[in-house]
């Protein structure tokens, strides 16, 4: 599974593809591909997080728990879905908040976040893979050990990073960062049925930006091309 990831990223990771629960998950997901299953995002889009935002360019990360469940939507960045998606509810919210933090923000007809990525913004799932219609249906299989040691590699291995964590799982990754190092802005998780508990209100965009600008790191433009 690791061929084809970022050569930073690589010589960080590869002796996580040698380890026993890795080995077991590589297991498991070809069972799901024998049995028959439909598993998102697609083989070549499991890692694009990692391979779109290279190690030595992260300035921040948006931490999702699981890839989207239905057809088209995934593609391996967090939050985002490929051009022809409709925008899920949580991504909405995530643009109804930059209407109101981000002067001259406006909401594209897509939900297409791969100009953030490129840009440094690292979209990570804890949960890489999942199968279809199943929400949460890979879990608890490995994958949240990969995903752990990619925010221990940050935390120990670069500085200045802004952590934003929506929701209590990922808030409970605060954990592993080292916040003498880094910046952790957490808030409510974008979904609808929390947006309106901190999520909105909460500037992350534009305080993540201050942050990066005081540390003479360019900032993010969250604008997204149509």
């Amino acid at each position: 599974m690791s061929a084809a990831l970022e050569p930073g990223w690589l010589a960080i990771l590869e002796e996580e593809f040698e380890k026993d629960y890795m080995k077991s998950l590589k297991s498991f997901l070809q069972e799901e591909k024998q049995n028959g299953a439909t598993v998102y995002p697609k083989g070549a889009d499991i890692f694009n997080a990692l391979n779109t935002t290279p190690f030595d360019q992260v300035k921040v990360v948006i931490l999702g728990q699981d890839p989207y469940h239905g057809a088209g939507q995934a593609h391996g960045l967090s939050f985002s879905v490929q051009r022809g998606i409709a925008v899920p509810p949580s991504l909405k919210n995530i643009y109804k908040e930059l209407e109101t933090d981000i002067e001259g923000f406006k909401t594209p007809n897509h939900g297409h976040l791969t100009h953030w990525a490129e840009q440094g913004v690292l979209l990570l799932n804890a949960t890489l893979t999942v199968r279809a219609s199943e929400a949460g249906s890979h879990q608890n299989r490995g994958w949240e050990i990969f995903t752990d040691e990619i925010i221990k590699a940050l935390s120990q291995k670069r500085e200045h990073i802004v952590f934003l964590l929506w929701g209590k799982y990922a808030q409970q990754k605060a954990a592993l960062i080292d916040q003498k190092k880094h910046y952790v802005l957490t808030a409510a998780h974008p979904s609808p049925f929390s947006a309106y508990n901190g999520f909105f209100g909460s500037k992350h965009f534009s305080k993540a930006n201050q942050l990066l600008v005081q540390n003479n790191l360019s900032p993010i433009d969250w604008n997204l091309p149509e």
